[in-house]
């Protein structure tokens, strides 16, 4: 089935099943067929409020979600498109600050595959459809949509005029749709710039800072990048943001780890430059606090997964993939672990992803590792984390799933009160253990 996605409410999955009959099961890129469709439901992305649109490879959801605290903590209503989902599809299209129902969710995915069934339009396009056309039809304050892959030819991109954009950090991902030069990838995720916006970044390196510039400005946008038109910074405890229209005291976010305090300030660098909406000091100080964003370095709650170990285990879950995602995880756990704790790892991952890569940073900070499938995908065997665990000296063992993998950490571990494990890899791992866990979004 295209994208995975399963839903217990009948009408909901009967829609998913046959959208799965239409989509060409993979993603495609390009503005043709979802610009028909949406032409057939008489162009409900023209009919948005305010659209706040994210592109990037690592931190945009997380962007999105301090967007969204910062505009709800001002008391507005808020649409947010994001992928993927973690547990339910109905996590992808908030309308008016709520989680679409299952009901409107099968009426929306059912009227745009009425009019799309000669498109062969693919599982995102037609979901980015639905989501438009059920923000059109529900009064809101703002729209924050979420780039799904790349930016240029992304579904989304068919948002002609939105009050801002942001590029979050800029990685290599997706590499058989983005290629697998950075300077490429940047083109791409850059292309959302439209002529009169304004474009928030993050800081580049000069060759791709000079590439992500050179779009922004062919486009006809205005450039706002990190270290020049806004910064911020954390001293003793706070975050100092600054741009020209002054300074700004913030709290450090509730979300774990240094690399959000970036995020956190392309979010507040958006709200503080756009012009449709005005939001408050107070609203920008709340939202560090507000955000919630799952499966990124979550700790998980007492539960059926989390109990398997003694209470004081602490047991972390993280959906990142790539290099970069590795790079921050590595740096959370030099911040939290003591100075002779290791981490035990349970991974597993995606078959197109780079284990190598995203392990290398992570290595000084790992006592153990266990492998697992990635039930319904493609993923990675055990040998591929055998050959890591046998180069970095660490044990390694092999898991039909989660819970087995945590029920042998616990035996292994049995004469340990305390500890620290990692469950990481994959978002689709990462959902299967919030919904084992009884922690399922909401």
């Amino acid at each position: 089935m295209a994208d995975h996605a399963v839903s217990d409410h009948p009408a909901v999955q009967a829609a998913l099943d046959r959208l799965a009959t239409l989509s060409p099961g993979r993603d495609i890129l390009g503005l043709r067929r979802i610009t028909t469709i949406l032409a057939r439901l008489g162009d409900p992305h023209l009919a948005l409020p305010p659209v706040f649109h994210v592109a990037g490879t690592n931190g945009k959801g997380s962007t999105c979600a301090f967007l969204r605290a910062a505009l709800e903590a001002d008391g507005r209503k808020v649409h947010v498109y994001s992928s993927p989902h973690l547990c339910r599809f109905n996590e992808r299209i908030r309308v008016a600050g709520t989680l679409i129902g299952d009901d409107e969710l099968a009426a929306r995915l059912t009227r745009v595959m009425n009019v799309a069934e000669d498109v062969s339009a693919s599982f995102f396009e037609v979901t980015t459809a639905a989501a438009f056309l059920g923000f059109a039809e529900r009064a809101a304050d703002a729209c924050i949509i979420e780039v799904g892959l790349g930016g240029r030819l992304d579904a989304t991109n068919v948002i002609a005029a939105p009050a801002i954009g942001g590029i979050a950090q800029l990685g290599v991902d997706h590499q058989a749709f983005l290629g697998d030069r950075l300077t490429d990838i940047a083109a791409e995720k850059a292309g959302i710039a439209k002529a009169g916006t304004t474009m928030v970044t993050m800081r580049y390196l000069p060759e791709i800072a000079s590439v992500v510039g050179r779009r922004i400005d062919e486009a006809g946008a205005y450039w706002l990048p990190r270290g020049e038109s806004w910064d911020i910074a954390a001293y003793r405890g706070r975050l100092h943001y600054r741009d020209a229209a002054g300074r700004l005291d913030l709290p450090l976010p509730r979300l774990p780890g240094a690399h959000q305090f970036a995020n956190l300030g392309l979010a507040t660098a958006m709200l503080r430059h756009q012009r449709a909406l005005e939001v408050s000091e107070a609203a920008l100080r709340a939202a560090p606090l507000w955000a919630q964003w799952p499966a990124r370095l979550q700790g998980l709650d007492a539960g059926p997964v989390k109990d398997i170990l003694p209470a004081d285990w602490r047991v972390t879950l993280d959906g990142g993939h790539n290099p970069d995602a590795g790079l921050a995880i590595a740096a959370w756990l030099a911040e939290t672990l003591g100075a002779d704790e290791r981490v035990d790892l349970v991974i597993g991952m995606l078959a197109n992803k780079d284990v190598e890569g995203f392990l290398a940073p992570i290595c000084p900070h790992v006592r153990s590792i266990r492998s697992l499938p990635v039930p319904g995908h493609d993923h990675h065997g055990p040998e591929a984390f055998a050959a890591i665990a046998e180069e970095w000296r660490v044990p390694h063992s092999a898991h039909s799933d989660v819970i087995d993998a945590v029920l042998d950490l616990a035996a292994t571990r049995s004469g340990e009160p305390t500890g620290a494990a990692l469950i990481c890899g994959s978002l689709y791992l990462a959902g299967q253990v919030l919904k084992l866990n009884g922690q399922e979004p909401g």
